[in-house]
């Protein structure tokens, strides 16, 4: 009889907590994927003490039931089925005494999972069932030392009757179609692929995700699926069609994004999270668990749909929210935060809301709306949005990205519209970015915003606070804005703010941003360091001549405090916004 001391992969976690006290030791018992790293913010690996912090929202009653069926529909690592197991064999001890037949059902009948690719799908095999071969029997081959040469399953490969078992590795393709629906044609010539799109997750078919020289696809198999489809799909790929089955917990940390060639020197990202969300709440678990980036609960690209579901859905009963990300993720670099969050099928109430910021944790009961056209993850900052009126909001004078129809890189596309020196055919004055922010002049005809670059106005950069990313609980939030004179334009590195006949009104709207009032608002929206339109919507459009009850004359901090009286914040409030946000800097 094979001795199977050292191959039970449900007894790991006691080497892995051991003290090292020696370099065998170390070598012997640590934890081998804890030293996997991320491979880009496509995908992000979840630390072990992620995960546990994860497992430990989910209510006690699921680790002593033994009927549940638990999916994770993308792993990475077999992390997450690695430690429900562990769990699960300690919750059911008194359930099923026996402990091969207690582990056996466990492994066979309650933990499934889909390989985010296939290389994951091995790891994962190799993590849960201690080979990438579900069903690898010993073949008996001892090295000197005595160990087995080759390795073999758990339960030596005779629990399964194939070698993927519960992970499976995924086997569906993109399905690329037209703007009209039409499927690519098989001949499709390359300059002509970008013009499809994959009709679930959205990646162009010139995208690096279509290189028929590579070996990864990344069709997601839970996303390229119909929804009304997919249950029967999973019924069919674990359990041979029966119809009755279902899953009661689906739980992971799915992909993040896709990075689909577009934008500035060809990169950019399309969230599909969200995606993940959608479908596991269209198979209507008992609970659902995930963990996802924060910037879902502002919006943005493709997120706005998702945001308005997410804040009617009254089946979130608890949030664990990190603006920190390196908190949870720490070689990872995501931005904006990141977040798990449990939902629960039969749960129709207030949540429980915890925010993690700086080792401290804010709890409140609340619903994720409070009556905003966003989730404002701070309650007390949601107290202050709720005294200002915004309805005239001072989005209403910032310009869409690209205020002059030109790219961030065009001193590199374009190098021909500019002269370094004004002349007579280059008189117009023009911000951008060539790997530092840089002033040229462009050619006068290549304007096509005439009546704007003649204009008075206001330039901020679209990217924000050079401090946002490091983790500091004090911001500045935004760049420091400057007059655009007349005669100036620039590329979509700057938004524009106004259109005036002298500069009388940019001069005030610039120490109406320089104020924390101001900036503390946009922090509400703006939770990347990208600047948008859309982050200045709870900021109210103030009169800025000179009848204003304002006095536009007074320095920034008596502005900032005629702000603060007009909108009746309390001295607690004016306190939080003023430990909050930092006075700008020079050259910031």
């Amino acid at each position: 009889m094979i001795d199977e001391k050292n191959n039970e992969a449900l007894s790991a976690r006691e080497k892995y907590q051991s003290k090292v006290e020696k370099a065998q030791d170390y070598i012997e018992r640590f934890d081998i994927l804890e030293t996997i790293t991320n491979v880009g913010n496509d995908e992000v690996f979840t630390p072990r003490n992620t995960v546990d912090m994860i497992l430990d929202s989910l209510p006690e009653e699921v680790w002593h039931n033994p009927n549940y069926k638990w999916l994770n529909p993308a792993t990475k690592t077999g992390i997450f089925e690695r430690e429900i197991a562990l769990r699960l064999d300690k919750g059911l001890e008194e359930i099923i005494p026996d402990k091969e037949f207690r582990r056996k059902h466990i492994l066979t009948q309650m933990i499934f999972a889909i390989g985010q690719t296939k290389f994951t799908a091995n790891v994962a095999r190799r993590t849960l069932y201690y080979c990438s071969q579900a069903n690898k029997k010993c073949d008996g081959i001892k090295a000197k030392d005595g160990h087995y040469v080759n390795g073999y399953a758990i339960g030596n490969g005779s629990w399964f009757q194939d070698e993927e078992g519960n992970i499976k590795t995924p086997r569906l393709e993109h399905k690329f179609e037209d703007s009209r629906g039409r499927s690519i044609p098989k001949d499709c010539p390359e300059e002509e692929k970008k013009k499809y799109s994959c009709k679930y997750c959205g990646i162009r078919a010139d995208s690096k995700y279509n290189d028929p020289n590579q070996r990864e696809k990344y069709a997601y198999e839970f996303l390229h699926v119909e929804e009304q489809n997919l249950l029967w799909y999973l019924q069919d790929l674990f359990f041979e069609g029966d119809k009755s089955m279902k899953f009661d917990i689906i739980i992971g940390n799915p992909p993040y994004q896709l990075t689909d060639g577009g934008g500035m020197n060809g990169i950019s990202a399309k969230p599909i999270y969200h995606l993940f969300v959608d479908q596991a709440i269209a198979l209507n678990p008992k609970f659902l668990c995930m963990i996802i980036p924060s910037r879902w609960m502002t919006g943005g690209k493709g997120l706005d749909y998702f945001r308005e579901k997410c804040l009617k859905d009254t089946r979130f009963s608890m949030v664990h929210d990190f603006e920190n990300d390196k908190e949870i993720f720490p070689s990872a670099d995501i931005g904006g935060g990141v977040m798990y969050f449990l939902w629960q099928r039969n749960h129709n109430d207030m949540l429980d809301y915890f925010v993690h910021k700086e080792g401290k944790i804010v709890h409140d009961k609340r619903y994720l709306s409070t009556g905003e056209s966003i989730i404002i993850r701070d309650t007390f900052a949601s107290r202050i949005v709720s005294k200002i009126d915004h309805k005239n909001s001072f989005s209403s004078i910032v310009s869409s990205r690209k205020p002059f129809d030109f790219g961030a890189d065009i001193f590199k596309t374009s190098p021909e519209f500019f002269s370094e020196r004004k002349d007579e055919k280059h008189s117009i004055k023009f911000y951008g970015w060539d790997g530092v922010p840089t002033v040229k002049y462009i050619e006068n005809d290549k304007i096509k915003n005439k009546k704007l670059s003649g204009a008075f106005k206001v330039f901020i950069s679209k990217t924000g606070d050079p401090y946002f990313r490091m983790g500091r609980t004090n911001k500045q939030i935004l760049r420091m804005p400057f007059i655009g004179l007349q005669d100036t334009a620039c590329s979509e590195t700057y938004l524009c703010i106004g259109e005036y006949d002298s500069d009388s009104i940019p001069k005030a709207i610039i120490k109406y941003i320089s104020t924390k009032f101001f900036r503390f608002l946009v922090l509400q929206k703006k939770k990347t360091q990208n600047v948008s339109k859309d982050v200045f919507e709870f900021v109210p459009l103030l009169d800025f001549s000179n009848n204003s009850v304002i006095n536009w004359e007074k320095s920034i901090s008596c502005i900032n405090n005629q702000l603060y009286s007009i909108y009746g914040l309390s001295e607690e409030e004016q306190n939080y916004i003023e430990d909050l946000i930092d006075d700008f800097k020079n050259g910031a």
